[in-house]
C-alpha cells in the first residue's frame, strides 16, 4: 500500500505542467486566469532571476492576449511613475536604464536588475506599436515619504502656488528630521516631538477638495497629473502613520503597509477604468501585481495570518472575489541576491536546500524540475497538499545560519494560492550596479574543507 508521501507525490506528478521554455508553458495558467481582473504574481525571494523572468513571460502574455492595462509592483510610487512615463513614451529618459535610475533606496537590486530592464524595454517597444493600448508600470509601496512630499509640492507649484505655500507650511513639520523617516517615527512614537499627522491629513484634504479646479486648469494629461499628485499626498499621510507605528510592533506596521498597497491598487484600478471608459472601451481595468509571496498569498492560510497580520492577497480576495488569481513561486536551492544586514551590499549567496517537511522539499522530491501547479480546483492534488507544512520566505536579507527561525513559517499552500510555479534550482538576479563582491559569489559553506 503506498504511503501518504508517495500518494502526495503521485498527485503532484499528475497535476503538474512542466516548464520547458516553450511558448505554451503558461496556457493552463491563462485558462485559470480566465476573465479575472487582478493577477497577483509572487516570489519566494527578492533576488531570484527566474522569479522575475517568469513573471515577465506571464505578464507579457496577459497584456498581449488578455488586454491587461498595467503592472503594479512592490516599489515606491514616485520611482515607478518615472518608469511608467518612460514605457508610455512620456518621460525624458532616453532608455530603460535611465528610467530605472530613480531606484536608489535599499534594496536597489529589487528593481535595478537586468530582468526588470529587459521587461521595461519590452513594454516600451510594445506600447509604441501602432494602435496599441498603452500598458503602464506603477508602484504600490509607501516608503517614499520625503520624495512624495516633494512631488506634491512640485505639482502644486505648477497649478496653485498659494496652495503650494500652505502645503509647505504643513510639511515643514518634518524639516527637523533630515529626510530620515525612521528618526521621525521614533521621535513621534515616543512623544519626543509632536506628530505631523494633522498637517499631512490637511494637505491631502485640501488637494482632494480642489480636484475639479486642478484638472480643469492643467490642460492635457490633467487627470493623470492630478492622480499622481493625489496618490503622493495619500502616501505621505499613510507613511507618516506607518513610521509612527513601526516601533510599536510588527503586526501594526505590516498591516498599515499592506492596507496602503491594497488601497493603491484599488485607486489605480478605478483611475485606469475611467481612462478606459473615456477611450470608448468601457471595461474595468485589469492589473498584474508583482510582489513577494508574503504579500500576495492569502495571509489567512498562514501562521502569520493567525497572529493578526493581513496582506494584499487576502484584501484583494475579499474585495474582488473571483476577479483575483493568486500565483506563488517556490525554489528548492540555488543562488540569490540578498544582503546580510539592512542597508548592506548586495551579495551573491547560496540558497540552502529546502528543509525536510517543507513544501519546497516536497516539490523537489517530485523529481519534475521546474513546473506549474494548479491548486484551485477540488481534487486529489488540492487535498494532498492541504496538510500544513513549512514554507520559505527570503526577503532582502538572507540569513542561512538561522534558516528555520528567519525564513520559514507554516502554511496551507492550496488556501494561500490558486497556483504555484516551482523553480527547482534557481539563479540570482543580476543587479545593474553589481559590485566585484557580487560577481565573486559566495563560496560553498563547506569551503575549504569540501574542496
Amino acid at each position: 500500500m503506498p504511503s501518504i508521501q508517495d500518494s502526495t507525490l503521485d498527485a503532484i506528478r499528475a497535476g503538474a505542467r512542466p516548464l520547458t521554455g516553450a511558448a505554451d508553458d503558461y496556457d493552463a495558467l491563462l485558462d485559470l486566469v480566465g476573465n479575472a481582473r487582478f493577477v497577483l504574481l509572487g516570489e519566494a525571494t527578492h533576488g531570484t532571476h527566474e522569479f522575475y523572468a517568469e513573471r515577465a513571460r506571464i505578464t507579457q502574455r496577459l497584456i498581449e492576449e488578455k488586454g491587461f492595462d498595467a503592472v503594479a509592483v512592490e516599489a515606491d510610487w514616485p520611482d515607478a511613475w518615472r518608469v511608467n512615463r518612460y514605457v508610455r513614451g512620456e518621460g525624458r529618459d532616453a532608455d530603460g536604464l535611465g528610467a530605472l535610475s530613480g531606484f536608489e533606496r535599499f534594496p536597489a537590486w529589487m528593481w535595478r536588475n537586468t530582468a526588470v530592464l529587459d521587461f521595461v524595454e519590452w513594454l516600451r517597444a510594445r506600447n509604441e506599436r501602432p494602435g496599441a493600448a498603452k500598458a503602464g508600470f506603477y508602484g504600490l509601496d509607501l516608503y517614499s515619504l520625503f520624495t512624495s512630499m516633494h512631488e506634491v509640492l512640485h505639482y502644486l507649484d505648477a497649478v496653485d502656488p498659494n496652495a503650494a505655500a500652505e502645503a509647505r507650511r504643513r510639511y515643514a513639520c518634518f524639516d527637523h528630521y533630515d529626510r530620515d523617516s525612521q528618526h521621525y517615527g521614533y521621535a513621534a512614537s515616543l512623544g519626543m516631538s509632536s506628530s505631523c499627522e494633522q498637517g499631512v491629513l490637511a494637505a491631502l484634504h485640501d488637494l482632494q477638495q480642489r480636484a475639479f479646479d486642478y484638472m480643469q486648469a492643467d490642460g492635457a494629461g490633467a487627470e493623470d497629473a492630478y492622480f499622481y499628485a493625489q496618490q503622493n499626498a495619500r502616501l505621505v499621510k499613510n507613511a507618516e502613520e506607518y513610521y509612527r507605528t513601526m516601533f510599536r510592533g510588527r503586526v501594526s506596521s505590516w498591516n498599515l503597509r499592506d492596507s496602503h498597497m491594497a488601497e493603491t491598487l484599488d485607486a489605480l484600478a478605478r483611475h485606469l477604468s475611467r481612462s478606459a471608459a473615456r477611450g470608448g472601451d468601457g471595461r474595468p481595468a485589469r492589473i498584474v501585481v508583482w510582489e513577494h509571496n508574503s504579500h500576495i498569498g492569502d495571509a489567512r492560510a498562514t501562521e502569520i495570518g493567525r497572529a493578526g497580520e493581513w496582506n494584499v492577497g487576502e484584501l484583494a480576495r475579499k474585495a474582488y472575489g473571483a476577479d483575483t488569481c493568486l500565483v506563488g513561486f517556490t525554489t528548492y536551492e540555488g543562488r540569490v541576491t540578498a544582503a546580510s544586514e539592512w542597508d548592506g551590499p548586495a551579495e551573491h549567496k547560496q540558497v540552502r536546500p529546502g528543509l525536510p517537511g517543507s513544501y519546497e522539499h516536497l516539490l523537489h522530491e517530485s523529481g519534475l524540475g521546474d513546473f506549474y501547479l494548479p491548486l484551485r480546483a477540488p481534487g486529489p492534488l488540492r487535498d494532498a497538499l492541504m496538510e500544513e507544512r513549512l514554507e520559505r520566505a527570503i526577503g532582502v536579507l538572507y540569513l542561512p545560519r538561522t534558516e528555520r527561525q528567519s525564513h520559514y513559517f507554516m502554511a496551507q499552500l492550496p488556501r494561500q494560492f490558486d497556483a504555484v510555479i516551482h523553480i527547482d534550482r534557481s539563479t540570482a538576479v543580476q543587479p545593474l550596479d553589481a559590485t566585484s563582491g557580487w560577481h565573486s559569489e559566495e563560496p560553498p559553506e563547506t569551503f575549504p574543507e569540501g574542496l
